[in-house]
């Protein structure tokens, strides 16, 4: 089995965040940072060069020999767009109608910047993610 490449790290995530350009997206990621651990109480974490998360969970893929471990959520300011794990347990929430302007695809949620979104509703998906990942892999 090959060796996951992406693991927790001892990278200071906000030293990681001080290295994003441009400087919105910087923000954002500190914003970003300042919610996750508002709302799961946790330390954040760098997952290799460029997810910052919260929680870990061990999983076992059902398809494939794979295991490891995984943050609970996270986010990643990545070049295209702001990358949040945050939809397990929230694929057909309602609230992402409310959400603003942002594209799904399995277990992320993908915005461009914070202001296209409502915030108060961003934090509501955050803590249902977190609450179910806690509930249902811990």
């Amino acid at each position: 089995m090959a060796e996951l490449k992406t693991k927790a790290t001892t990278q200071d995530p906000k030293e990681f965040l001080d290295t994003i350009t441009p400087e919105q997206k910087k923000a954002d990621g500190f914003a970003l940072l300042e919610m996750f651990q508002k709302i799961t109480g946790e330390k954040a974490v760098m997952w290799g060069d460029s997810i910052v998360g919260f929680g870990k969970y061990h999983y076992k893929s059902e398809r494939s020999t794979q295991e490891g471990d995984w943050p609970l959520v996270g986010f990643s300011p990545r070049k295209q767009n702001l990358t949040l794990y945050v939809m397990a347990g929230n694929g057909d929430n309602p609230s992402l109608e409310k959400l603003g302007k942002h594209k799904k695809s399995g277990g992320c949620l993908y915005i461009n910047k914070l202001s296209d979104v409502d915030q108060v509703v961003l934090e509501t998906l955050i803590k249902e993610s977190f609450e179910y990942m806690k509930k249902t892999n811990t």
